[in-house]
C-alpha cells in the first residue's frame, strides 16, 4: 500500500504500479491514461465542480480503455456512501432502541 498526495513527486511512476488505485483528491482529470498500470481497478471518489458539473479526479473516458474497471464520478462511490450511512443510522437506532 502506498499512499500519495496531490504533491507527490512521482505521481504518475506510483500510480502505474498499483493493482488497485483509489483517488480522492479533489482535481479534475488528475489521473489520465497514462498513469493506469494495464488491467488495473480505479476507483474514484474525488469530487469536483467545474461551471456546475460535477467531475471526479479521474478521465474516466481514457482511462476506461486501460484499466479493467472504473468507477465514474458521480454515481460510483457516492451510492455505496449513502448506503452506508443509512445502514449504520438504522443500526445505531436499534441501539438505541433496546437501551
Amino acid at each position: 500500500v502506498v499512499t500519495c498526495n496531490f504533491y507527490t513527486k512521482n505521481l504518475k511512476e506510483l500510480c502505474k504500479e498499483a493493482d488497485i488505485l483509489v483517488s480522492a483528491v479533489g482535481k479534475k482529470n488528475l489521473i489520465t491514461k497514462g498513469m493506469v498500470k494495464k488491467g488495473a481497478v480505479v476507483i474514484d471518489a474525488g469530487v469536483n465542480f467545474d461551471k456546475g458539473v460535477m467531475f471526479g479526479d479521474v478521465d474516466v473516458k481514457n482511462v476506461a480503455k486501460r484499466a479493467s474497471y472504473v468507477t465514474p464520478t458521480p454515481g460510483g462511490v457516492g451510492p455505496l456512501t449513502v448506503a452506508r450511512l443509512l445502514e449504520n443510522t438504522v443500526a445505531l437506532t436499534e441501539i438505541k432502541c433496546t437501551n
